[in-house]
């Protein structure tokens, strides 16, 4: 197989794929070491492809056409109600970040699109393997959503803000 179908074949099955897909796994799929995979996904990345790196392997993202940063507080209890209540509605939860007093601002990548990547993320957090940076400023935290419309964001927010999550900015 020469380069280009490799990487249009990395690109199907990246795009494919419910969960992210690790390197190793492409290289082992695709009979070619490691680092070739990395170089692949750097020339399809500047073929204006968006691939997301997360530790957990490459994700294509698919396009939004609506963006928005909302401030939420909650407990640790809630933070299924208030994931679902995003994905439920058709939003990407892309990131979480806090605006600590001392360390400044800190940020992951989340990419949650689904119950199924909600309850796969929550499974990490209770398994003790992270702790969720909300709790680094008493709830309180951002998330980037994306979806298909403002008109959807709007419908989220509304949600989330029913719900006692929300904090409306002044």
């Amino acid at each position: 197989m020469d380069g280009e179908t490799r990487r249009r074949e990395i690109l199907n099955y990246i795009a494919q794929s419910a969960y992210p897909v690790s390197g190793t796994a492409l290289a082992q799929k695709f009979d070619v070491s490691r680092q070739v995979i990395v170089q692949d996904i750097a020339l399809l990345r500047a073929t204006d492809h968006e691939i997301l790196s997360t530790h957990r392997g490459y994700i294509l993202q698919k396009p939004k056409s609506a963006v928005r940063v909302i401030h939420v507080c909650h407990t640790d209890e809630q933070m299924e109600e208030e994931l679902n209540i995003v994905v439920d509605f058709g939003g990407t939860v892309m990131d979480v970040f806090v605006r600590h007093q001392v360390y400044g601002e800190l940020r992951a990548s989340l990419q949650i699109s689904s119950r199924l990547k909600v309850r796969k993320f929550l499974e990490e957090i209770r398994e003790g393997r992270s702790s969720p940076l909300k709790d680094l400023t008493c709830g309180q935290h951002y998330h980037t959503i994306s979806a298909d419309s403002s008109q959807t964001l709007d419908a989220i927010e509304e949600a989330l803000l029913e719900a006692g999550f929300l904090i409306p900015e002044a």
